[in-house]
């Protein structure tokens, strides 16, 4: 199934794709008005949050693709968004590329561990058709197109769709100033949806378009099949020794990187596909 987050005022509605019909949720279970509250009462009936959604379809209004496409915000209102690094050979060469200490990257791309950094919180992650961010002192900006992993209480319960913005100048100068390359204001985007059946989250088709007044100055696709590490064995570092929230996100690197001479320009428009998710759609700003 797919669920999304709409807008309604200064609140949230959810709503859920089941085969052709979209229902809202919180029509039928006013308790259920986020994709947290939803997971909550799955939890408390320790079932999963399909089956909870499901019970509601007969009482639930439906909603029309205008309304789903006009009103659809963050589908996760995460408490803390992470990242992991150096999970494709593409993005272990582009790092080499960028960094005065190329050794590095290869390092982690054939080590045991994987590289995991913290990434965002709510404040700082932006939904669908909202603006991301460039930092003014940066010099070289990418996006970075990547399968969102969404956890509850460290379990995986759906995947989404991330954009981890990143300054690729502030961090080639220094790799120790990773947090400030990719944590800022608006420096990630989630969405448009969380999808609860993938049966095979290694297999799925990836893409991204960049365009600039019109014109399409990127466009590229790949797999997930072409990452080097699984979601279980990422999920397991990220878990590992340490105090998740309740709710989080974890994304799963980067396959797809613009050329040496690229970088974005506030007004660029970035749309990242994933097979099965949906189209994450944003503008870039300046912060």
């Amino acid at each position: 199934m797919r669920y999304y987050q709409l807008r309604d005022g200064d609140s949230q509605r959810l709503a859920v794709s089941a085969g052709e019909d979209t229902y809202d949720l919180t029509s039928a279970k006013s308790q259920l008005r986020t994709f947290r509250d939803l997971l909550r009462a799955a939890s408390i009936a320790d079932t999963g949050p399909d089956e909870i959604a499901s019970r509601h379809f007969a009482a639930a209004e439906t909603i029309s693709t205008e309304e789903l496409e006009a009103d659809t915000a963050d589908p996760v209102t995460a408490d803390e968004v992470w990242a992991a690094g150096v999970t494709y050979q593409i993005s272990e060469e582009a790092r080499k590329d960028e960094s005065d200490m190329p050794e590095m990257y290869l390092n982690v791309y054939d080590a045991e561990r994987p590289e995991i950094f913290f990434k965002s919180t709510p404040n700082r992650t932006v939904g669908p058709d909202e603006d991301v961010g460039i930092r003014a002192d940066s010099e070289w900006d990418v996006p970075e197109p990547e399968l969102g992993i969404v956890l509850y209480e460290g379990d995986i319960v759906g995947y989404t769709i991330g954009n981890d913005m990143s300054s690729r100048s502030i961090e080639g100068e220094n790799p120790l100033y990773l947090p400030q390359a990719k944590v800022y204001d608006r420096c990630c985007s989630v969405g448009p949806t969380v999808v609860t059946d993938i049966e095979d989250p290694h297999s799925l088709t990836l893409s991204m378009t960049i365009h600039r007044d019109g014109e399409c100055l990127y466009s590229d696709e790949t797999n997930t099949s072409e990452m080097d590490r699984t979601c279980e064995e990422l999920v397991s570092t990220y878990t590992a020794h340490n105090a998740v929230p309740e709710l989080s996100v974890l994304l799963t690197g980067t396959c797809l990187v613009p050329d040496d001479d690229f970088t974005l320009q506030e007004g660029d428009e970035v749309a990242i596909s994933i097979e099965s998710i949906g189209t994450l759609k944003n503008t870039v700003t300046v912060v």
